[in-house]
């Protein structure tokens, strides 16, 4: 059976874990340790950005942020207000963040920061003034380039040790090396301490992320520990997640070793799209189609690459050379250029600073929308966060966290999720009063390997909880990937529904629970959705000989987007051609399955790409 039913001393309780919510819910709820406090034992959930420009990037000063500091940035991220670089204030409306990563580009790093302190105070604005461009030109020709790079990389640490503060706000040393070898292969590099080198590697060294990778491992045999988060696969022209490398070879034992040795986790979700998957690689999946960024290099609805068909080509490959090196975690993040991220549908911002550039409004003068011109910046959605389970909110324990990929991601919500596989869950979890410390002492929590015993089904513990300041939750989701007979199927299954509400088991989806948004004001229905869903759940059609993987989705009630809010403040109708609501969420990372024996090694050798629903 799917969602079980248990006993619990006696006494009888559903599916969703009603003896779970006391306990958990006042272990999480309890929020994260902070100051002198011991670690929580089971972990508490830190949230955070691990994606955010200021104008110590080049193409951030190029967007008009001429003036926004890594200080700023942290000072936005502990809840502070900061300058909108086009006039106004930036300040997040709900809790402060846990954790942030500045990550600067690599290349020219400083540049215009450079070029700016040596002009006349007021010389540089935008566009930028011809004498600032000649002398960028000139600098990034001259033997100071290095200089200047060295110089601001060591203000951007400098302002990291400034706010961090371990117990209370980690402030990670990080950047960005951003590769466009034939497609977007960027990647944020986060360092587990301040112990850095005295440059970051960027793709004027090289912009092969294998030679990336390299200085990685030589770092880490100098007692420097750093990885790299891959981010923007949508727009990696299908070279993120090839079964070959990007030289075009075939992908060997050696490249998935160190791919996976430095890349445990992959953003998934920013304000320039979801990577998670596509509705044309997920055709039976009724939620693929969320902030899909169809505008990319002058082309529309084009198709890159996605996690999850990543995630499918890993056990394709592992089939092949015995490694999966896609074996990749789930975090967010903002990708903001503006040193803040835009977290919150209804406190949008970028740097386009009115809902009429933004294009969700029109003032009198352009009349109605018929003939109006969509900017792509209204495909942009709001930001996503990096969702980090840790014993502390410290440098190290957050890194550790990444690094053994117990993480998830959300669209912009402080939604947490929880995964934990096993075997003998089901017969020992109802009889713990701590739960969660039993999940952890007898399964394998998200971002783990489960490996088989004997024909024996694995069962799943799933929980959600929802973020007070955001939309109930309408629907808890195991999504599974699976490898039969040459081919890699995938399915959605609903397992817990708020509302009282049980998944149908002819197509296992949660029946409707009729929750309405009002576009004209954003209000929502207020009586439908849970605060909590919890389930245990076994895969009704298991196969113990399969490999596979699943990963937990947990949808909210339907609420405005970015772009209704800007309407309705506007006192017009939303434009037509955008989506007036959309469903906010989480994902955990995965959970692996490898069969006891290789029991289908006979298969048919498998073709990149084949999924089946």
């Amino acid at each position: 059976m799917s969602g079980q039913t248990i006993r619990r001393r006696g006494k009888r309780v559903g599916g969703r874990f009603a003896w779970l919510g006391c306990v958990a819910t006042a272990l999480l709820l309890a929020g994260p340790a902070r100051g002198g406090e011991p670690p929580a034992p089971q972990r508490s959930a830190y949230f955070g950005d691990l994606h955010v420009h200021t104008m110590y990037s080049l193409d951030a000063f190029m967007m008009k942020n001429l003036r926004t500091t890594p200080d700023d940035a942290y000072r936005f991220a502990k809840g502070e207000a900061i300058s909108h670089p086009r006039g106004g204030r930036l300040q997040l409306s709900g809790p402060p963040l846990d954790f942030l990563a500045v990550t600067d580009h690599a290349e020219f790093l400083g540049a215009v920061l450079a070029v700016q302190e040596a002009a006349d105070e007021g010389a540089v604005g935008y566009p930028l003034p011809r004498a600032v461009r000649r002398a960028l030109r000139r600098l990034f020709k001259s033997d100071r380039m290095e200089a200047v790079m060295r110089e601001a990389w060591l203000r951007v640490i400098a302002a990291a040790e400034r706010h961090n503060a371990p117990g209370k706000f980690t402030a990670l040393v990080a950047y960005e090396y951003t590769s466009n070898l034939g497609g977007n292969l960027h990647r944020n590099v986060i360092f587990k301490s301040a112990k850095v080198p005295a440059l970051p590697f960027s793709a004027e060294h090289s912009p092969d992320p294998e030679d990336l990778w390299d200085w990685l491992d030589r770092l880490r045999r100098n007692g420097v520990e750093a990885l790299a988060i891959p981010h923007n696969m949508d727009k990696s022209d299908g070279l993120a997640f090839s079964q070959a490398t990007w030289k075009g070879a075939l992908l060997d034992r050696a490249f998935a070793e160190q791919r996976r040795r430095n890349e445990p986790v992959a953003e998934i979700i920013q304000e320039k799209g979801s990577s998670e998957t596509h509705p044309a690689l997920s055709p039976n999946d009724e939620w693929a189609d969320f902030q899909i960024f169809r505008h990319y290099d002058g082309r529309e609805n084009f198709l890159g690459d996605y996690w999850r068909k990543g995630l499918n080509a890993g056990l394709l490959i592992e089939r092949r050379i015995g490694l999966n090196p896609y074996q990749l975690g789930a975090v967010g993040g903002s990708d903001s250029h503006l040193g803040a991220g835009a977290f919150e549908e209804a406190n949008f911002f970028k740097t386009a600073n009115t809902p009429q550039e933004r294009g969700a409004a029109h003032s009198a003068e352009q009349g109605g929308w018929e003939g109006y011109r969509t900017p792509h910046i209204a495909s942009h959605g709001t930001a996503g966060l990096a969702g980090i389970w840790a014993e502390r909110n410290t440098r190290s324990a957050l890194f550790d966290a990444l690094r053994r990929r117990e993480t998830f991601a959300t669209s912009g919500p402080r939604l947490r999720v929880r995964l934990f596989g096993g075997f003998g869950l089901a017969e020992r979890l109802p009889e713990e009063g701590d739960p969660i410390a039993a999940a952890y002492a007898q399964g394998t929590p998200m971002g783990g390997v489960l490996v088989g015993k004997g024909s024996q089904a694995p069962s799943f513990f799933v929980w959600a909880l929802r973020d007070p300041n955001s939309g109930r939750l309408q629907r808890l989701q195991l999504v599974k990937g699976w490898l039969r007979g040459g081919a890699v199927r995938e399915r959605v299954f609903d397992v817990a529904c708020a509302d009282g509400l049980v998944p149908a088991p002819e197509n296992h989806r949660c029946p409707d629970n009729s929750a309405k948004v009002n576009l004209s004001d954003c209000s929502m229905t207020r009586d439908k959705g849970a605060v909590e869903l919890s389930v245990l759940w076994t895969d009704p059609d298991f196969n113990a000989a399969e490999r596979s993987y699943y990963y937990a989705r947990v949808l909210e009630n339907p609420s405005c987007r970015w772009s209704t809010w800007d309407a309705v403040r506007a006192g017009v109708a939303p434009n037509p051609v955008l989506p007036p609501t959309i469903q906010e969420r989480a994902w955990s990372s995965p959970i692996w399955y490898a069969p006891p024996t290789v029991a289908d090694s006979a298969d048919a050798e498998p073709q990149e790409g084949q999924v089946e629903g």
